[in-house]
């Protein structure tokens, strides 16, 4: 779990700088195509976290609801978020991953309600969640990619 664990910290790190490097407005874009924008991937990518990790194991998550409700699976962006929403995203995307790590190796996750992932996998227990969470962030990242090619292209 250590290996998943360090996959998932430096995909966060990377989105940490994309945050701290891009315009609020780039972040928010949500180019001519596309559904969503770089922003709403970052976040959703810690909001999936908490659920797949805490929720589904009947744990208490750590995030407000209401970024849950903004950013779950399902949602679409309206292309704005205000400065003190980005400051906490920003500060749960390394933070978040950290209490994941001390929570299972403190035996928090006890219980899992199985889930089975609109990728068509089931997860039966926390350790198949923190892989499917290595899995997703990394689809996440190629979005966030793939988006900042598309407003660079619009910048040009």
């Amino acid at each position: 779990m250590e290996k998943l664990f360090n996959v998932i910290l430096q995909n966060r790190k990377a989105f940490h700088e994309i945050i701290k490097e891009t315009p609020k407005e780039q972040l928010l874009h949500i180019p001519e195509g596309f559904r969503n924008n770089i922003w709403w991937n970052i976040a959703h990518a810690v909001v999936t976290q908490q659920v797949l990790l805490y929720k589904f194991s009947g744990v208490p998550m750590k995030i407000d609801e209401e970024l849950v409700t903004k950013f779950r699976k399902g949602t679409v962006p309206d292309g704005t978020a205000d400065d003190d929403e980005i400051e906490k995203i920003t500060d749960l995307i390394v933070t978040s991953v950290e209490w994941a790590q001390k929570d299972y190796k403190n035996g928090v996750f006890k219980a899992y309600n199985e889930y089975t992932t609109s990728a068509k996998v089931t997860l039966s227990n926390v350790e198949d969640a923190i892989a499917f969470v290595a899995f997703h962030e990394g689809l996440h990242r190629g979005a966030v990619i793939a988006l900042q090619k598309m407003v660079m292209l619009k910048e040009a």
